[in-house]
């Protein structure tokens, strides 16, 4: 028998509980720092050490942290699902916990891009996280390696494919997202699944025809999981 398409929308909830920083809580990052002097192609332009330094600091923070069990249950799920897994985040904690098809919407700390065309493929590289990107680091094309991260202003290459695939899915989990980012929260409305499920905490505004399971990531997935393997062929 066919196996069921369960597809996840994960947010900066789930990888909080691993240590990672938010960008977006009461404390997160861009309360203590101006997002667009470091992420935008105009700080960028304005002071490139300024960005290099914040992402080189993301990327070391990388090295500190591990999956957690929300991480670890939806890799597992892949024994009795086909699961997609739509993430927020610029972390690689969803690969390195076994999940094998994850699409990021908004780029990977991991990897370093040109910084005249971004993503031109034959200068997207895999870049080792204690290795800190310098200024006169350069990319194939002979530009300057820049962090291969969605700034603000810029497009979403994985877009289109993130709205496919939720079209495509027969369940469908928003988990550790507040649901206020664009374009990411539009993905709700794609949707094509028959059941449709959030978690977490907090006071999320919560899409018609989804479930709230206010619980945070770790403790919420342990109670899907528990339900999704008993029945995943319904």
């Amino acid at each position: 028998m066919n196996k069921k398409h369960l597809v996840i929308l994960s947010g900066a909830g789930i990888s909080k509980e691993s240590g990672i920083d938010t960008f977006r809580d009461k404390d997160g990052l861009w309360k203590k720092h101006d997002a667009l002097k470091l992420a935008s192609i105009e700080g960028w332009n304005a002071n490139p050490q300024a960005v290099l330094d914040f992402y080189n600091a993301r990327r070391r923070q990388l090295l500190e942290v591990q999956p957690n069990k929300a991480h670890e249950l939806l890799a597992q799920l892949e024994e009795w699902y086909d699961v997609s897994i739509i993430t927020q985040n610029v972390d690689d904690l969803h690969e390195r916990a076994g999940s094998s098809h994850v699409i990021h919407l908004h780029g990977e700390l991991a990897k370093v891009c040109s910084s005249i065309d971004k993503e031109n493929a034959d200068c997207i590289e895999v870049r080792p996280l204690s290795d800190d990107i310098h200024i006169g680091d350069q990319a194939k094309d002979g530009s300057q390696l820049r962090p291969y991260i969605v700034w603000f202003g810029e497009a979403v290459p994985n877009m289109k494919k993130a709205m496919n695939t939720a079209f495509e899915a027969d369940i469908f989990v928003v988990i550790g997202t507040s649901l206020l980012v664009s374009p990411a929260n539009t993905l709700t409305a794609c949707s094509g699944a028959s059941h449709n499920i959030v978690i977490d905490p907090g006071e999320v505004e919560i899409p018609e025809g989804f479930l709230h399971i206010k619980e945070a990531a770790t403790v919420g997935m342990e109670m899907l999981y528990n339900s999704l393997i008993k029945l995943p062929y319904v």
